[in-house]
């Protein structure tokens, strides 16, 4: 029996941009949910020591809004990939990591001109390489394919009303108590003795940099053949519809991830959409008494800190916040808010999937944009190993799943 799911390819969501105008109240909602941000942003920067929380706010709205245009989610784009040669998502996210790798680069360069050293830069993520953190990289490419879509995917589509989103997530806080849990034992295992390893240290910015785009451009050659060799010319398409109905392509949301990446990290840290939900989490937990006295090391190593959230606001609060607020005002006038009831499903689908979404981004120390995408624009290796896991237990998920009748 397979199991229903309101995941789909990106390009199917999209209402074609000549047949389409959103009704005068969705686009009404979408404004106002706009201009809410921003007022809410510049309140915040008037407050004492308020412009990292209005930053963060900016920089969430920007992220949600390309996302949803762009359809950027892993598991959508990498099953275009396998199931109908689409190469394009793949391309996009690429693009992303060649654009945020050449961003990071520069950014590195003026605030540690000197890498080889014991020092790493600021809050960048740069994680131990361990078979634990490969296993985590599968156990959250797995979650990935049971629930349809990857955390930063289920905060943007909970925006368009998907009914998974909601329990997704609500498994995925489960998740980082499990991960909790079972932390101590796997940090005394493998963890705590696994190397933090940083290209630049032995390669230099400038090496870093080249073997980035030197891999990235080895995988992107077998996707270019994927193209087709002469794609029907679209039709011209006003400026405004464009942005706000037709999906994007992915290159340019790549490019736009990859911008707003640098951005973030030189002004407020680097992207990432777990730190809240870790953070939430270990409060609830421990409370609750379900978390080890002590949590070995954990504290200590970058990435999506999961440390105890006291204040009400906090940066990455906020950034989720704005995420989901104006992925809801582009999808209301893209016509890609369908809110639907959800069935049983979506329920299993969404807690299981993400139970094993939040024990792996818990036990990698992010998920595939923390871990991932700001983790290979660092020049982490952790970036890549996890990559690679995620991509494996995915597509081992996926052919399992589809073998016994499980998933679509």
């Amino acid at each position: 029996m397979s199991l229903a799911s309101d995941v789909g390819a990106g390009a199917t969501l999209a209402p074609a941009a000549e047949r389409y105008r959103a009704p005068i109240l969705a686009r009404g909602v979408a404004l106002v949910i706009a201009a809410g941000l921003v007022v809410a942003a510049q309140r915040l920067a008037a407050e004492p020591g308020g412009t990292r929380l209005a930053l963060s706010l900016t920089f969430g709205a920007l992220f949600g809004f390309v996302l949803q245009r762009s359809r950027f989610c892993f598991f959508c784009l990498w099953r275009d990939l396998l199931d109908r040669r689409d190469p394009r998502g793949a391309l996009g996210v690429l693009t992303a990591l060649a654009a945020g790798a050449a961003g990071y680069a520069v950014v590195f360069g003026g605030w540690l001109p000197d890498p080889s050293g014991a020092r790493l830069p600021p809050d960048a993520h740069i994680g131990p390489v361990s078979p634990i953190l490969a296993l985590a990289g599968a156990a959250f490419g797995a979650g990935m394919t049971v629930s349809g879509s990857c955390i930063s995917a289920h905060l943007y589509r909970l925006g368009e009303g998907s009914p998974t989103a909601p329990f997704a997530l609500l498994g995925t806080a489960l998740g980082f108590v499990l991960g909790f849990a079972t932390w101590n034992d796997l940090y005394l295992a493998a963890i705590s003795e696994a190397p933090v390893a940083w290209l630049p240290r032995h390669l230099g910015y400038g090496g870093t940099l080249a073997l980035t785009l030197l891999v990235i451009g080895a995988l992107a050659v077998p996707l270019l053949r994927l193209l087709p060799e002469r794609e029907t010319r679209p039709a011209r398409v006003e400026p405004l519809r464009a942005v706000f109905v037709e999906r994007w392509p992915a290159w340019l949301g790549g490019l736009a991830v990859g911008a707003i990446g640098t951005l973030a990290y030189l002004r407020v840290g680097p992207l990432g959409v777990t730190a809240e939900i870790g953070g939430r989490s270990r409060a609830a937990a421990a409370s609750l008494g379900l978390l080890p006295d002590r949590l070995e090391g954990l504290d200590a190593f970058r990435g999506c800190a999961t440390a105890v959230r006291d204040a009400l606001l906090t940066p990455n609060g906020l950034f989720v916040g704005g995420l989901v607020l104006a992925a809801f005002a582009a999808a209301l006038v893209a016509g890609q808010f369908r809110p639907a009831l959800p069935g049983g499903g979506h329920v299993l689908r969404g807690l299981l999937g993400g139970l094993l979404l939040g024990w792996g981004a818990m036990t990698g120390l992010g998920c595939s944009v923390g871990t991932l995408l700001s983790g290979i624009m660092a020049g982490a290796v952790s970036g890549w190993v996890f990559a690679a896991a995620m991509l494996f237990g995915a597509t081992a998920t996926l052919l399992a799943g589809r073998r016994l009748r499980l998933l679509p």
